[in-house]
């Protein structure tokens, strides 16, 4: 057995970020972080398509789900944007700012912010063990006891930097719940894959257009019909269902609406300038104007033609031929088209996981356990998933940076 100060469990972004803050915070201390994989930094490499979307130029707690918002909001104005943009450029990256609001590096490349994690930790003195997937813990009088098949190491205090369940390959198999749970924690209800691609029911019309995308409005709406939340942005058919920006921001809260309301339905707007109301008023307004014409105009020509054939409407046709039956049809097609999902691409297609350990059950000034004294947690273990966009990672350097320091 080997001793050290600090045991991190985790060599993601949350885990190199605590390690990088603690060994500045106090140099004398030995810091060890413990990673099952072969190769480090998966999920950074593979995030925004290889270029490694780090954070957003605006970023608040309006922006995450999960625990309640004021407390994540705690976190995150420990650490904000701007102090990760100067922790970047410190550490050798440069941050670009997109239209989108994203921040990526200037090189739009993944391995640049990796690199830089790496070495930046190592010049905190932060020593590196891998692959040592961990495997127990266990409190002990002065601090605790890691295992695994690689042997064992008693460490004064633990950070559990795990992540969730999404992207399993990189390791984030959700083992990490079973480790706070054996230390006294306990876990959400429910714990699903977020920013997840969505499945159409066999035979589905979008799923004949795959390739093609809309910027769209999608909903959520209760059994009862209530629009229960919704999110703008660009949608991809393909050929499995849905994909796209705005249908994995509103897939948690669809999968999580259905798992406590059977009927509860996802729809979408194709024009998202129109309602139902004032799209209607629009063809009473032009009846001279040509349906296809009109949607092309708005939407590339398949998706045009396509929705014409769903609301049973021959394409030359113009407004002022349509008949009520013909205009209310093609009114919902466009402006409530109800959507029917059979399920998530799962885990493995999962930018996030929605649900883990409770803020209730971690004290948000130094991430340490309230069930565990010792214990630290941060990034996607917590009941924190951040839309698309850099959000995630700014949870994981502010939920990290606060862990860190306070060791």
């Amino acid at each position: 057995m080997t001793d050290t100060d600090i045991l991190i469990v985790g060599a993601g972004a949350a885990g190199l970020m605590a390690g990088i803050w603690a060994g500045r915070s106090n140099p004398r201390r030995r810091i060890v972080i413990l990673d099952g994989a072969r190769k480090l930094g998966a999920k950074i490499l593979v995030a925004g398509g290889g270029r490694c979307n780090v954070t957003h130029d605006v970023v608040d707690e309006t922006a995450y789900a999960g625990s309640s918002r004021n407390a994540i909001r705690k976190v995150l104005r420990r650490f904000d944007v701007a102090q990760t943009v100067a922790f970047f450029r410190e550490i050798g990256v440069e941050l670009k700012r997109e239209d989108t609001g994203k921040l990526f590096p200037v090189t739009d490349d993944a391995h640049t912010v990796l690199d830089a994690l790496l070495r930046a930790a190592a010049e905190a003195n932060v020593r590196i063990l891998h692959p040592r997937r961990v495997e127990t813990i266990a409190p002990q009088e002065d601090g605790f006891v890691v295992g695994g098949e690689w042997g064992s190491m008693a460490a004064a205090r633990i950070v559990l930097a795990t992540g969730g369940r999404a992207l399993p390959k990189s390791g984030s198999d959700g083992h990490g719940y079973a480790l706070a749970e054996s230390l006294g924690h306990s876990l959400t209800p429910r714990i699903f894959p977020a920013l997840v691609p969505l499945i159409l029911e066999g035979g589905h019309f979008l799923r004949d257009l795959s390739g093609i995308s809309a910027d769209v409005t999608l909903s959520v709406h209760g059994g009862s019909g209530k629009r229960l939340i919704a999110f703008d942005g660009s949608l991809l058919c393909t050929h499995f269902g849905l994909s796209g920006p705005v249908a994995l921001d509103i897939s948690r809260y669809y999968l999580d609406a259905r798992a406590d309301d059977s009927g509860a339905t996802l729809a979408v707007n194709w024009l998202p300038a129109f309602t139902p109301e004032t799209f209607e008023q629009h063809i009473l307004a032009h009846p001279h104007d040509g349906v296809l014409r009109t949607l092309s105009d708005r939407l590339s020509d398949r998706l045009a033609r396509a929705l014409l054939d769903q609301a049973g409407i021959a394409a030359g046709t113009i407004f002022g031929a349509l008949t009520r039956e013909q205009r209310r049809a093609i009114v919902g097609v466009v402006c409530a088209l109800r959507l029917p999902i059979t399920g998530d691409r799962g885990y493995t297609y999962a930018e996030v996981t929605a649900g883990g350990i409770p803020l209730s059950e971690i004290r948000l000034e130094t991430m340490e356990s309230r069930a565990c004294p010792g214990l630290h947690l941060c990034g996607e273990i917590c009941d924190v998933d951040g839309r698309i966009g850099g959000y995630n990672f700014q949870w994981a350097w502010a939920s990290g940076y606060v862990a860190g320091v306070s060791l």
